[in-house]
């Protein structure tokens, strides 16, 4: 029966490198996609914020700004912006959904990929998050 308590450490070894892997690449896809104009840290702060029109939003205040609650639905539709919200005014921010989508031309399922990259960036934001009353959700 020495089978169950390997079977089971693998199993865990899969699911902890999995956590390691989703926090890596949200990190990793904001550093490539993010930080020119939310700056290394989310702050806004990036070299070519001040050449924007808008300045890029402090991602650390997200959930500060909402009342402690880091609203992932929102966050997600602004991310992968293929929505237009006409009440949101003009878009300056790069509709992501569709570049994800784009480079990910060619491989299985790309708009799937295109929502998974999205989602490892809303999961890495809620990382950074300053003044949340609670957890994400």
């Amino acid at each position: 029966m020495r089978v169950a308590p390997l079977l089971l450490g693998l199993a865990c070894l899969a699911a902890c490198g999995r956590e390691t892997s989703v926090a890596q690449d949200g990190g990793d896809t904001f550093l490539r996609y993010c930080a020119a104009c939310h700056g290394p840290e989310g702050r806004g702060d990036g070299p070519l914020a001040a050449s924007l029109t808008r300045p890029p939003s402090d991602l650390t205040q997200l959930a500060k700004r909402n009342g402690g609650r880091y609203d992932e639905r929102a966050l997600m539709e602004a991310i992968d912006g293929r929505r237009q919200i006409a009440a949101h005014g003009t878009r300056d921010m790069p509709v992501w959904g569709a570049i994800f989508e784009e480079e990910e031309k060619g491989t299985p399922y790309p708009a799937y990929q295109s929502l998974v990259r999205s989602r490892f960036l809303v999961d890495y934001l809620a990382t950074i998050q300053e003044g949340a009353a609670h957890p994400p959700e």
